[in-house]
């Protein structure tokens, strides 16, 4: 149970990001986001990328529950 409420509250976090951030995903906090993130390459496969974005954001999560 634990893991379905992290993984909402990530989603949420990720989306209140993209709000914050005007869904400018070629800006430049973006751009920055991504190269600290995948600085040594992009992961191989779209569901790679996806596991990432979520775990970031399930990150963000605990860590403003400060868990």
């Amino acid at each position: 149970m634990s893991r379905i409420v992290e993984t909402l509250g990530g989603v949420w976090e990720l989306a209140r990001l993209a709000i914050i951030t005007r869904l400018r995903f070629g800006g430049p906090y973006w751009k920055w986001r991504m190269h600290t993130a995948f600085g040594r390459g992009m992961p191989a496969t779209r569901g790679e990328l996806v596991r990432s974005v979520l775990e970031y954001g399930r990150w963000v999560y605990r860590m403003k529950r400060g868990k």
